[in-house]
């Protein structure tokens, strides 16, 4: 993801786009709406179509106290947008100096000097600038004074039609162990990317070794064993590995800290340092604590026989939607390029 600064005109940016502009976390079926529309405006005009973005997010900013639950890091909100069809993708950095801009000089040194846009799409609810004074009309406004298109895209319902797609009701099904919930309102698996760090191996003694992967803070959904998909970043891009997921802290063996530990079905090689995407399909059942080892080893001997059966169930899925079978092909982590 590119960086925008507003002093500067980046040369990797093409002029005179249409570009959807946001946070985005998750970029799930609402945000897709404001995505489609923007590339759509740009095919009809014959220009350039580009997301922008900022970061860090700014509650980050703002409350860095309350570690915020990330459903999608720059790299892979990026890769997600590149597979609806946007030609760019840009992020503005976020801090307290950008948030005490005035709307009116944040369009003009943005979106207008440093992008040089033809027409944006917005969310009906998007405010920017000092004491978020910026809204959809107040664009549309500036649009005319600096000759650029708007387009506001009013609020997007699920299917049941009753509430909207938000990332906060993501992330509560995700922290209620709402698998199901979650990715559909995402429209895609909800994923994980993250190096494999060494851990203590216990996994190894008693016969299931596990991938461990370092979490950002405040990225936390239910405690238990879930059904995942597996793809090396590191190695083979086009490779779907099946794998049961653990996120907890171990009651059995009394841990202090929250662990993401994947073991790979019908898989033994050395993964450290690799990095690892992780679809997460379905949530088998909740974090417990057992009596003893050979207690636990039977119950997750159970649990890889009910993954199977519910990944091969999951094949089915694969062309529900356009980023779900970006997952499926591997052309979604194709787009994630390390850095």
């Amino acid at each position: 993801m590119l960086e925008l600064k507003g002093d500067i005109e980046l040369a990797d940016i093409r002029k005179g786009a249409c570009v959807a502009i946001g946070n985005f976390d998750g970029l799930h079926l609402g945000h897709q709406a404001l995505v489609r529309a923007a590339i759509e405006d740009a095919r009809a005009a014959g220009s350039p179509s580009g997301l922008v973005t900022f970061e860090p997010h700014p509650k980050s900013v703002f409350q860095p106290e309350q570690p915020l639950f990330r459903l999608t890091p720059p790299r892979l909100k990026a890769a997600l947008a590149r597979c609806l069809g946007v030609d760019f993708c840009a992020a503005i950095p976020f801090d307290r100096q950008l948030a005490a801009v005035e709307a009116e000089d944040f369009v003009e040194r943005y979106l207008v000097r440093a992008l040089g846009i033809s027409h944006i799409v917005s969310g009906y609810d998007f405010h920017f600038g000092k004491g978020r004074r910026g809204s959809p009309s107040l664009l549309q406004e500036l649009g005319e004074r600096f000759g650029f298109g708007v387009t506001v895209v009013e609020q997007v319902t699920r299917e049941d039609g009753t509430s909207p797609y938000s990332s906060s009701s993501v992330r509560a099904a995700l922290h209620a162990g709402n698998i199901d919930q979650a990715n559909a309102q995402l429209g895609y698996r909800w994923t994980v990317v993250g190096e494999v760090i060494r851990g203590d191996r216990r996994g190894h003694t008693i016969g299931f070794p596990t991938a461990n992967i370092m979490l950002d803070p405040g990225m936390e959904p239910c405690h238990g064993i879930y059904a995942v998909r597996v793809r090396d970043l590191s190695g083979d891009r086009q490779k779907m590995l099946m794998g049961a997921a653990y996120f907890g802290w171990r009651p059995t063996f009394d841990t202090d800290r929250v662990f993401l530990e994947v073991f790979l079905l019908d898989f033994d090689s050395d993964l450290y340092g690799h990095e690892l995407a992780v679809e997460f399909v379905d949530m088998i059942r909740p974090d417990q604590k057992f009596h003893d080892l050979e207690e636990l080893v039977a119950q997750m001997k159970r649990d890889c026989d009910d993954i199977r059966q519910r990944l091969d169930e999951d094949l089915s899925a694969a062309d529900a939607s356009p980023l779900l079978a970006a997952q499926f092909s591997g052309s979604l982590y194709e787009e994630l390029k390390p850095g």
